[in-house]
């Protein structure tokens, strides 16, 4: 299959390489600095892939025919990407987007005439252009149908999870992933030391609370057991942007999930409180 992926950070570029490895037809698309400074090939530090390097080619925009667009890119800069990947250019090919949040799916939609709801579940970062260290022992992605792509992603070596329930998809990530984003972002600090802060444990119960009103099917004792037993130096990329000053993805963590609860007459006052901890963290920056 033919693969172009939208963004060369530490989810893009993993999946990039991984794809290419495995013998695919893969593009990256980067804005014109980053085209600037990418090699033309990438590194990959794996626990989950093993290491090293295979030659993925980029440009600019898309302008070839792919079978699927993976957009690898954070909230902030998902508008300004978009530019690269034009409509009428991508035309009937699947649209696979792998941002947090909730919200994206929906808009991209309106973009796009074939989006599958996804969500990845690693822990990787871009150390160098051209270079990804992926280091947590875990690499999933969830993907609310797209079987082809399944195959695909197996083929690369990434565990991948199928399921016909869009809301699970994205919300079983979400509910895992805003409690621990908020909580090591609003402390500069990894699960080891916040994972007793009863504003993490309470922001849990809400957007657990917030996930099964809006239909998702979750396993809040499985959220639970990764808050008291997870890593201990897991670190979350919010609280990497936090640190380096921003932009950040606070609203579409944060944000998505106030929005969603108070739809459902939820209240979030421990999300509202990590949320404003991490905003003076980013005003202090």
């Amino acid at each position: 299959m033919r693969h172009a992926v939208l963004g060369a950070g530490g989810v893009g570029g993993l999946l990039a390489a991984a794809l290419a490895r495995a013998g695919a037809d893969v593009v990256l698309l980067l804005r014109p600095s980053s085209l600037a400074a990418y090699p033309g090939r990438i590194e990959l530090e794996s626990v989950v892939l093993g290491d090293g390097a295979v030659e993925v080619p980029a440009a600019a925009a898309l302008d070839r025919c792919v079978d699927a667009l993976w957009i690898a890119v954070k909230a902030p800069q998902l508008d300004a990407a978009l530019a690269l990947a034009p409509p009428a250019v991508v035309g009937d090919a699947v649209v696979v987007p792998l941002l947090n949040g909730v919200e994206h799916v929906a808009w991209l939609r309106a973009r796009y005439r074939k989006v599958v709801a996804a969500a990845i579940r690693v822990g990787s970062q871009r150390i160098a252009p051209g270079v990804i260290r992926q280091v947590s022992p875990f690499l999933r992605v969830d993907l609310a149908g797209a079987p082809a792509l399944a195959s695909e992603l197996e083929r690369a070596g990434i565990a991948c999870e199928r399921s016909d329930d869009e809301a699970t998809v994205l919300w079983a990530k979400l509910a895992m992933l805003a409690p621990l984003a908020l909580a090591t972002a609003a402390a500069g600090a990894p699960l080891a030391v916040v994972r007793d802060d009863p504003r993490y444990a309470a922001c849990e119960a809400e957007v657990v609370a917030t996930a099964l009103a809006e239909g998702a099917r979750i396993d809040a004792g499985a959220i639970a057991a990764f808050r008291t037993g997870g890593p201990d130096d897991m670190r979350t990329s919010l609280q990497l942007d936090v640190e380096r000053g921003g932009p950040t993805e606070l609203d579409a963590i944060a944000g998505a999930v106030q929005r969603a609860a108070a739809r459902h007459g939820i209240a979030t006052p421990a999300t509202a409180a990590l949320a404003a901890a991490v905003a003076a963290r980013l005003a202090r920056s």
